[in-house]
């Protein structure tokens, strides 16, 4: 296992490299401060343990067997991306660089449990994302070793990798706030988070 894990780890940097829904959604909501930023980031890892979880048990070849089951979960994910691009617009368009929480009575400050669920449930809606995990994950099993644990242990470790590759996007975001925080700046940036979450929507919708 140990001999595998540099291997698995620096797979899992070229991974998170890689831009997606999840760090247009980690930067957007760090704009509204570090700790909206950080719960984005745990629930979209939270996601892609359970993805692991899925694949470590073998759910997720459902999805690449049943097309019907497939096809629901995509265009269910287009949905949720394009309401949350919608909503970015929205907020840009007020020009006042306004957050989701300024849209949703269970966003306000006090409530920041609402980041979480909206980093968990947009990485939980792309089915691509269980496919890819059962196609990842078995690469670095050893031979010989239990295939349960093993596959566990490595979701648990991607997890743990990425909340620690995407805090520094929050810590970045955070370093720039006296820049980003200008209306203008903000307003743009809220500009271009919509419109790329709403591309992804199409591309995620017309992609069988």
């Amino acid at each position: 296992m140990l001999s595998h894990l540099p291997a698995f780890l620096l797979a899992c940097l070229l991974i998170a490299a890689s831009p997606g829904p999840g760090t247009v959604l980690i930067i957007r909501n760090s704009l509204r401060d570090r700790r909206a930023g950080f719960l984005t980031v745990l629930g979209n890892e939270s996601g892609v343990f359970i993805w692991g979880l899925a694949a470590a048990f073998g759910l997720t070849a459902l999805l690449d067997a049943s097309e019907a089951a497939y096809d629901v979960l995509r265009l269910g994910g287009a949905v949720v991306l394009v309401i949350f691009g919608i909503q970015t617009l929205r907020a840009a368009r007020r020009g006042s660089g306004a957050s989701l929480a300024a849209e949703r009575p269970d966003a306000e400050p006090g409530s920041r449990a609402h980041y979480y669920r909206t980093g968990l449930l947009l990485n939980l809606a792309n089915p691509k994302a269980g496919i890819f995990a059962m196609a990842f994950l078995p690469q670095f099993v050893p031979a010989g070793a239990p295939h349960l644990p093993t596959m566990v242990l490595l979701a648990a470790i991607w997890a743990v990798f990425e909340v620690g590759y995407y805090a520094t996007y929050v810590w970045g975001v955070d370093r720039m706030r006296t820049l980003l925080a200008r209306p203008t700046v903000r307003r743009r940036l809220e500009q271009v988070s919509g419109v790329v979450l709403i591309g992804l929507a199409v591309r995620l919708a017309t992609d069988g």
